[in-house]
């Protein structure tokens, strides 16, 4: 159940960057479409949680939590429109995503097979193949004269998507049933209390991009990024949704995986509308490469 999560997710995030290159094409800015984007998403997420399950319950903890999690939201979103702003596309894209691999070797040094997380031989091949094709994919000769400053800016967003994905992992094992004490998990949660954890996710990252944005410029979003916006925040509403619960309900074979299929499914689907939409050269051998790295991976 969560690698079909993890499925939903992509295809979900997909359409909300497909949304932002439609905007971009029509003159807008990826900046303004990120203020609208996110603020609609913290609205379509209140509609999932709590209107959708009718729990209106207020717990001062999953809200508190969830604005950590949407400050190293907004953090990532920052991180990678600097870094978009002086390096290659493609191979930001590539980094970004194959931090991935990541969360499953962090949580397995750190809890282990004890609390959910084994880590097999098998899932350390998968994880190289990969990243091994996410770079391959993403790849390009074209020189970047901006070269320190990418560098830089690709290593933070590499760290801060490291450490969001890691945080929503954490947050499943504290909504699970109570597991041996650890220093690393102080307190329980039941998942009732759960309401306002995903809706102050987007609160956080909103204001975040909206401080961002005013600071820099001076104009209200035009009608076509506020069009494009909200229905990239539908998207991406539904993107966060279904990643966030992936490792509620994932078993513990799924754990260390989900992310890295969440992260390949995107760069499969983005380039199959790159190639449909604007006839994009798309490597798919390279697609090729990742998703065998998903099989073998996620092998028992």
């Amino acid at each position: 159940m969560g690698i079909l999560f993890a499925l939903l997710a992509a295809l979900f995030a997909s359409t909300s960057n497909l949304f932002l290159r439609r905007s971009i094409d029509a003159g807008g800015s990826a900046k303004a479409y990120l203020v609208v984007q996110l603020s609609f998403s913290f609205f379509v997420m209140v509609l999932l949680n709590p209107v959708r399950t009718g729990d209106y319950g207020w717990s001062f903890p999953p809200f508190a939590w969830g604005l950590v999690g949407g400050v190293l939201f907004g953090l990532l979103m920052w991180g990678l429109g600097r870094t978009l702003e002086k390096g290659p596309p493609g191979l930001t894209f590539a980094t970004l995503n194959s931090s991935s691999v990541m969360p499953g070797i962090m949580m397995a040094l750190l809890f282990g097979a004890t609390y959910g997380h084994p880590y097999s031989i098998t899932t350390a091949l998968g994880s190289v193949l990969v990243v091994l094709g996410l770079f391959w994919a993403g790849w390009t000769s074209a020189e970047n004269p901006h070269k320190a400053f990418w560098i830089f800016f690709v290593s933070f967003i590499f760290v801060i998507h490291t450490l969001f994905l890691v945080f929503l992992q954490w947050w499943a094992m504290v909504l699970k049933p109570p597991l041996p004490t650890f220093a690393l998990l102080p307190f329980h949660l039941p998942s009732i209390s759960n309401q306002w954890f995903m809706p102050s996710i987007f609160l956080a990252g909103a204001l975040f991009q909206w401080g961002v944005y005013f600071t820099q410029r001076q104009r209200m979003p035009y009608g076509v990024e506020i069009a494009y916006g909200i229905i990239g925040g539908v998207a991406n509403g539904g993107c966060v949704f279904f990643q966030i619960l992936a490792p509620q309900v994932a078993a513990p074979w799924e754990n260390a995986m989900i992310f890295p299929v969440f992260s390949v499914t995107i760069i499969v689907l983005c380039n199959a509308w790159a190639q449909l939409l604007y006839k994009e050269q798309v490597n798919w051998l390279a697609n090729g490469v990742c998703i065998a790295g998903l099989v073998i991976g996620t092998a028992l």
